[in-house]
């Protein structure tokens, strides 16, 4: 629901680093040259312009096989991680489908593209099994087991999810499907840059990667697809037959290299990013939970990404009070599904009851997060939720000891 921005207010406080990221100004600085001066198409074989293209461009490639310990050869320039993920799992199916592979595992909780992929393979006659998670957002690896079968291609996981910052047990799953023969592929927008990812120790076969979620450029993505052993994927578009044939279309140099900045800043600075995201965390998490009763974090706390905070405020509207709190960017869920009234399909999928999935808000902090803007949020977060708690007759009658569970609520 878009509302005007009124003239002359203040610029709110970024707290959506799920939703993209502002990008580094170093990846600016890396890609403003591919713009104005070396401006060639990277497929151009026959002069310096072209040449001077193609040698940004692979450079980026290295930067981002380096961040995920890979080959330089196994990463495949895409528009985003929407794309990656489209491109992994039609790819990966269509192509072995011929083989008399048509099943695929995949989690309630991914990724809308994620979903709906996957809906749209089972209107092509594919079967999709779509496993639950408990009520922390893990996927059970004893169920997960027991649901491959000698039919099934492809196994689709998150890394780390973007409501909840719940970090699925990658390692597991991937020796599990390793040993099934099986293909695993994780959407890894979340992960890539702010966890470490050894894609070879970790057995991960296909992973898609997003460019502004790490600080990078819209526009861009990888997707990496194993070659040793190697994965077969069907291309999605067709065209000149770009990116080892498997996405056709001139690649978008600035964009790429844009990405590949951001992959080497990543790669060289995510010990500092991360001690200083968990010290943020931390403030934000207590100071509210201190100061307030009924505060309740979505997502199993001990396997968390900390960068990604979602809470519910008992007795609040969450609408009511992402209102309140304009002075800050926050969503009340995915950016893409958050136009949507409706509870958040990855509360409802933990058990979350559907009160205290409508009071949620998710916390995004990220590199240039201060601690001076937490404090603030912290301060904002205790004063809002107290005042529409005050004008709540439910929160009145908790107040008063009445168990709400046990009202027999009667319609006139």
């Amino acid at each position: 629901m878009a509302s005007k921005i009124e003239p002359g207010a203040p610029q709110p406080i970024y707290l959506d680093v799920q939703a993209t990221s502002p990008m580094d100004p170093r990846v600016v600085d890396a890609m403003l040259p591919y713009m104005i001066n070396d401006f060639g198409n990277p497929h151009s074989r026959t002069h310096s312009y072209g040449w001077k293209a193609e040698e940004g461009v692979e450079q980026a490639r290295k930067y981002i096989a380096d961040l995920i310990k890979a080959d330089p050869r196994d990463i495949v320039f895409t528009s985003g991680a929407t794309e990656s993920n489209n491109l992994a799992i039609k790819g990966v199916a269509k192509f072995r489908k011929q083989s008399g592979k048509n099943h695929i595992i995949t989690l309630q909780t991914e990724h809308k593209c994620v979903l709906d992929s996957c809906r749209y393979l089972e209107n092509e006659g594919f079967k999709v099994t779509y496993l639950p998670v408990d009520k922390g957002g893990m996927v059970d690896l004893e169920q997960l087991k027991e649901s491959i079968t000698a039919e099934t291609c492809l196994v689709s996981i998150m890394f780390v999810n973007n409501e909840i910052g719940v970090v699925q047990p990658i390692k597991q799953i991937g020796e599990l499907c390793r040993s099934k023969g099986v293909y695993f592929h994780t959407d890894a927008a979340q992960a890539t840059g702010k966890v470490p990812i050894d894609v070879n120790e970790l057995k991960i076969d296909l992973m898609s990667i997003s460019g502004h979620k790490i600080y990078g450029p819209k526009g861009a993505g990888a997707l990496y697809v194993r070659r040793r052993p190697r994965v077969r994927v069907e291309a999605q578009m067709s065209g000149g037959g770009q990116e080892r044939g498997l996405r056709s279309g001139t690649v978008a140099a600035p964009l790429c290299i844009g990405l590949g900045e951001a992959a080497r800043i990543a790669d060289k600075e995510m010990e500092m990013d991360k001690a200083h995201v968990e010290r943020l965390s931390r403030m934000l998490i207590d100071g509210i939970s201190e100061k307030l009763p009924h505060i309740i974090r979505n997502g199993d706390e001990k396997h968390a990404y900390p960068g990604c905070v979602n809470l519910s405020f008992a007795y609040v509207e969450g609408e009511s009070l992402l209102m309140a709190l304009k002075s800050i960017a926050l969503s009340s869920g995915s950016a893409c599904t958050s136009a949507s009234l409706e509870p958040s399909y990855v509360l409802r999928a933990i058990g979350s009851e559907e009160d205290l999935a409508h009071s949620s808000i998710r916390f995004g902090l990220g590199r240039f997060t201060t601690e001076d803007e937490v404090k603030h949020t912290v301060e904002l977060c205790i004063r809002e939720t107290n005042r529409l708690r005050e004008l709540s007759p439910l929160w009145e009658m908790v107040q008063e000891g009445i168990d709400l569970k046990s009202i027999q609520w009667t319609q006139h």
